[in-house]
């Protein structure tokens, strides 16, 4: 008996995200899955000629932090125009939950810089479970998952503490991340440049590492050195989480300020040295020479003991200005110093919600502005804006970043975060562009990876780092995530000065067997759903 599709792609060269060679072939899929593969007579409620297009699994960005601004913007323009039909957000050790009612304001004061100015949050949830169940009520374009983030963690049981974690302390850390686990959770995430999780030791890391790796989670680690302690930051990952049973996930992997350029190298190195002894060790980086994250990571650890509003008063304390400014002109132990690695030039401002006119400008002209002397205008400027920014680093060399994303252990991921065109600011240009930057630069231009190969690096390979049972690659029976683009013209139009663009190239894009993107357009579905660890979605679970 016949078969009815509801949609057939037509003839599309399908890249199926193994890195095997491509094939022409139809495609038809059933609810929201693939249902069969090859030559397709049957009758379908709909039809698309897709002759002459690259058909791929929709593209799986594993490093974002698209759990911040979902809940404002739930049809991810910005990710689902550049065909990602699945983020991984809670990275760098900021997640939206777990919240306690002890320090859920010091929490929300954490995840400001990262929040949606002017949008009501609630925040009527208490753990990943909650906050799961919200996002897929409120509905979303793409499907979305989690990790649970270790500073957020180490906030809802002991705030911005910086000593050791009691016997007791450790207990109730682990019980919530047993619990975060349980709700779908896919592993645990960590910053340590940021506080509160530059305070933990090894040792506390260590034994939440073992949590989850008892229950086949993984790692994702924002290194406490990406610069002058590079090795030695992978080194001591590589120290955590070895005896955890945990796969390690080394988050975009990079060496910033230009006397550490070419250490990526070494790096890599030990990664190598690692999986030799048997540990699953893997990486990811972004296509740009530019990262970002919030301007507190420009001041030592310290400085943030007690949460944002203490950090204002040590900043309008004349004592601990004085010492704030000698260790960014000298250094600390244990402290990655941007200013000096990098200079003051090459830190722009990319979103300041209380002073909008700031974004855009480099910390060098806003200074400038405040004081004759460099430190103690940024310091003036910091109480002003009462540390709520975010900054753009340039600070990478593009042989690195060349090197890196060529590396058989490495995806590609944005480490951006939802937005939109009507949010404004000077967010960084990866969050439109990444994977068509991606596409066109390294494989069409550069000739660094073929097509094949870099379409594994977006699909199959962060899937089976997540342990996706069902997305990742074209097979009959897995889900219908495709996106479907022009190999010859897919290209980045966002830049630095002008970052809300769309790309180029993108014909449709396919969530859930659905169409979210036609014609370069959205259609105004949102067909998502939040994905739970070891099952297909909250929706189906």
């Amino acid at each position: 008996m016949p078969q009815h599709f509801d949609m057939v792609l037509k003839g599309g060269r399908i890249f199926d995200g193994t890195g095997n060679p491509s094939y022409v072939a139809d495609i038809g899929i059933t609810e929201s899955r693939i249902a069969r593969i090859g030559y397709i007579e049957e009758d379908a409620s709909e039809i698309a000629d897709v002759r002459g297009f690259a058909v791929s699994p929709g593209f799986i960005d594993l490093h974002n932090h698209s759990d911040h601004t979902i809940l404002p913007f739930p049809d991810a323009e910005n990710y689902i125009m550049q065909g990602v039909t699945t983020s991984l957000g809670g990275n760098c050790g900021i997640s939206m939950a777990p919240l306690s009612a002890d320090f859920c304001k010091l929490t929300r004061d954490y995840l400001s810089p990262f929040l949606h100015p002017g949008y009501e949050y609630g925040w009527d949830w208490k753990n990943t479970g909650e906050f799961s169940r919200k996002i897929q009520e409120n509905g979303t374009t793409q499907n979305v998952g989690f990790l649970i983030g270790h500073g957020t963690l180490r906030i809802a049981v002991k705030g911005f503490d910086r000593g050791a974690c009691s016997p007791e302390e450790m207990r109730k850390m682990r019980a919530l991340l047993d619990e975060a686990m349980e709700e779908g959770a896919f592993g645990l995430s960590a910053g340590l440049i940021y506080s509160p999780g530059s305070y933990a030791s090894e040792e506390e890391l260590s034994e939440l590492t073992a949590r989850i790796g008892k229950i086949g989670g993984f790692f994702a680690l924002h290194m406490r050195n990406e610069s002058d302690q590079l090795i030695e930051s992978v080194e001591e990952a590589v120290r955590i989480t070895e005896k955890s049973g945990a796969a390690l996930h080394i988050s975009h992997l990079k060496a910033g300020g230009r006397p550490n350029w070419g250490k990526v190298h070494g790096a890599l190195a030990v990664m190598d040295e690692a999986r030799a002894r048997g540990m699953n060790v893997t990486c990811d980086a972004y296509p740009y020479n530019a990262g970002m994250t919030t301007i507190t990571a420009l001041l030592p650890p310290w400085t943030l003991e007690g949460g944002v509003n203490a950090l204002l008063s040590r900043l309008g304390d004349p004592d601990s200005r004085e010492t704030i400014i000698r260790d960014l002109r000298e250094g600390a132990v244990g402290f990655e110093n941007w200013l000096r690695n990098i200079g003051c030039s090459n830190v722009g401002i990319a979103a300041c919600p209380s002073a909008r006119r700031y974004e855009g400008m480099t910390l060098q002209e806003i200074a400038r502005e405040k004081s004759p002397e460099f430190h103690e205008g940024f310091l003036n400027w910091l109480i002003e804006v009462e540390c709520n920014a975010t900054m753009v680093l340039f600070s990478l060399y593009e042989d690195d970043v060349d090197f890196v994303i060529s590396h058989p252990l490495s995806c590609v991921v944005s480490d951006g975060w939802i937005t939109s065109p009507k949010a404004g600011g000077k967010p960084h240009p990866r969050g439109y562009g990444t994977f068509p930057r991606f596409l066109a630069r390294y494989v069409r231009e550069k000739r660094l990876l073929s097509l094949e190969e870099a379409v594994r690096k977006i699909t199959s390979l962060p899937a089976s780092i997540m342990c996706l049972k069902d997305r990742g690659m074209i097979r009959e029976g897995f889900r219908a995530d495709l996106v479907v683009f022009d190999p010859a013209k897919i290209r980045d139009k966002a830049t630095f000065e002008e970052p809300h663009q769309f790309p180029e190239g993108i014909h449709s894009v396919v969530v859930n067997g659905r169409k979210v993107v036609s014609g370069g357009c959205l259609t105004g579905a949102r067909p998502g759903n939040v994905l739970i660890k070891g099952e297909y979605s909250l929706e189906s679970s």
